[in-house]
């Protein structure tokens, strides 16, 4: 199960040269390799391209916050608060998932509404609670006018001219380069009996039965990040006494959504923004469960401090609202299963991790 690496000035992880200009994402035998769009190859400029961005606080609006900000290499690739602060004391109204294997997920953001990690690395740019840049052609005037930026795109891209697309294509590039499959769990489901704790299989029993985990997050060997890539309602979103008046309104009148759009509780509607399907109302993205136990806080609104708070919540059958999916009920969970369940989801923490440390330094203090 182990993966074969390849530094390419700095601790890549998952990579493996394919021709000089060219990497090759590498995976565990039986996993299907993430997808890399025709029109824009993994190089190795372009992933040293993004990795500059990725941590240049300058992509803000006041030079105070990167993509690194929030999804901080030394937290697991993402952060320990429930939403993330942005420029000039925004703050964003969903939890910071991380960036670590994004690279496999069909759809980005909790709602699905990026297609890619191309499109998703360029919208927090410009989102007035976040980096706060008034438009992508304020982004790319500021990047050209910067003297180290034209040669290393000339170096990705065959000419020094700054766009957006490009920023977004060399981000994606180096995100599909944070990539860790090497966990106990993995040694474990490859026959290895004595990866895990008793306790941590008595919760893979569990997992599979009387918790419903694998209801959405079933091991499926050829895509590795224990989700379904669906939405759900959990309930998560109903907690807001609006939620369901709001709900109700929308599913009445889905005509007036880009009315309503602004309206106090609307970012609680989940996929329902993107796809105005009222079945999609209160749902969210089924998050990866890889590193699982560094990511802290849970749930798309960061409500949940603790693992264990969490596998509560599911242990009650969430909050209840029209919506709720049919998998959340009450469970009867006991103390020593509930504890089990928590030892299992610290069994999905890579070991390989150390091999990221050198990111970790590009930090600011």
């Amino acid at each position: 199960m182990k993966i074969a690496l390849v530094t390419l000035g700095f601790l890549l992880g998952s990579l493996c040269d394919a021709r000089a200009d060219e990497v090759v994402i590498s995976v565990p035998k039986g996993v299907t390799p993430p997808q890399v769009p025709a029109d824009n190859p993994l190089t190795a400029a372009g992933v040293e391209l993004g990795k500059k961005l990725y941590f240049d606080s300058r992509l803000s609006k006041d030079d105070t916050i990167s993509c690194a900000t929030c999804h901080d290499p030394r937290t697991g690739f993402a952060e320990h608060k429930p939403v993330s602060d942005g420029v000039a004391g925004g703050r964003g109204n969903r939890n910071a998932p991380t960036v670590m294997n994004a690279a496999f997920l069909p759809e980005q953001f909790w709602d699905g509404r990026a297609p890619s990690l191309e499109a998703q690395a360029v919208g927090p740019i410009i989102n007035p609670v976040e980096m706060a840049m008034p438009d992508h052609p304020a982004v790319e005037r500021k990047l050209a006018a910067l003297a180290e930026y034209p040669p290393l795109f000339q170096k990705a891209f065959g000419d020094p001219k700054v766009t957006i697309d490009r920023i977004g294509k060399a981000l994606a590039s180096f995100e599909r380069t944070l990539i860790s499959l090497d966990a106990p769990i993995d040694r474990f489901l490859g026959g290895d009996a004595t990866a895990i704790s008793d306790s941590a299989k008595r919760g893979w029993v569990l997992y599979n039965g009387k918790a419903l985990c694998v209801a959405c997050h079933a091991h499926v060997p050829a895509s590795p990040l224990f989700s379904d890539g669906k939405y759900h309602n959990l309930g998560v979103a109903a907690k807001p006494t609006e939620f369901l008046a709001l709900a109700k309104q929308l599913a009445q009148r889905p005509a007036d959504f880009e009315k309503l759009a602004n309206a106090p509780g609307v970012e609680e509607l989940g996929r329902f923004a993107v796809s105005r399907n009222p079945q999609d109302l209160g749902a969210f993205k089924t998050p990866h469960l890889r590193n699982i136990a560094l990511t802290a806080p849970y749930m798309h609104d960061g409500s949940e401090e603790t693992l264990a708070e969490v596998i509560e919540y599911y242990d009650r059958g969430g909050n209840k609202n029209p919506w709720l999916d049919p998998n959340m009920r009450p469970l009867g969970l006991t103390a020593q299963e509930k504890a089990d369940l928590v030892a299992l989801l610290e069994t999905f923490t890579s070991t390989d991790l150390a091999r990221f440390d050198e990111l970790g330094k590009l930090m600011p203090e």
